[in-house]
């Protein structure tokens, strides 16, 4: 699977689901689907066996404007890339979000923070083509071709997918030949506005 690779388990916002990362700093390099096919590949297994597991969710986070954004040599301030969060701080994520509490086994539970891009929509951060809203600024980090949101007045960032990620992993398994796709899950996604992104770039028949 190309997801979780980044999460609140670290101490900075990164990519949720990067396509790359050899060209982040290397401190921020955690994996990517281009290193995983490159691994597998590389150990002998053909690339027409390998399927791509694509989120249909992201992470959220809480961070200080004077770490969330950055001037960039542009007038207008931009999403940073890997700020700092707080870690003290566990933002609900949409409502199939795991709330806090004490779980099944008496262990207290913080909460998770996730958000489908679904729940991204009703929370009014997208719009229902999964656009961004007036309510959040928007960045597509070029490295790890994945977006970013952040409120600058509630200070949450949401590291996700968009139609314009899906795109570029779709593009990524027609090139590499991949097998195909694998999506957690299909019920994050609106009007398939993700799943017709990434099966119309990597090539595949509209009717399965």
């Amino acid at each position: 699977m190309n997801y979780d690779i980044s999460g609140p388990w670290l101490t900075y916002v990164g990519p949720n689901a990067p396509l790359d990362d050899s060209c982040a700093p290397a401190a921020n390099q955690q994996g990517s689907a281009t290193g995983a096919i490159k691994a597998w590949t590389t150990a002998g297994v053909p690339s027409h066996q390998l399927v791509l597991g694509v989120p249909a969710y992201g992470h959220s986070y809480i961070v200080a404007p004077s770490d969330g954004l950055t001037s960039n040599d542009t007038e207008t301030p931009i999403i940073a890339s890997f700020p700092a969060f707080d870690k003290n701080q566990h933002p609900k994520g949409d409502k199939w979000d795991d709330g806090e509490g004490v779980d099944e086994c008496g262990v207290q539970q913080t909460n998770g923070g996730n958000f489908n891009f679904i729940g991204l929509i009703e929370a009014g951060m997208l719009f229902p083509n999964g656009t961004a809203t007036a309510a959040v600024d928007y960045r597509f980090d070029e490295c790890s071709q994945t977006p970013y949101l952040y409120n600058e007045t509630s200070q949450l960032m949401v590291s996700f997918d968009d139609a314009k990620s899906f795109s570029a992993k779709g593009n990524f398994i027609k090139e590499n030949n991949l097998r195909g796709f694998a999506i957690w899950e299909s019920a994050g996604d609106n009007n398939d506005i993700l799943l017709n992104s990434i099966r119309t770039a990597a090539g595949f028949d509209e009717d399965c």
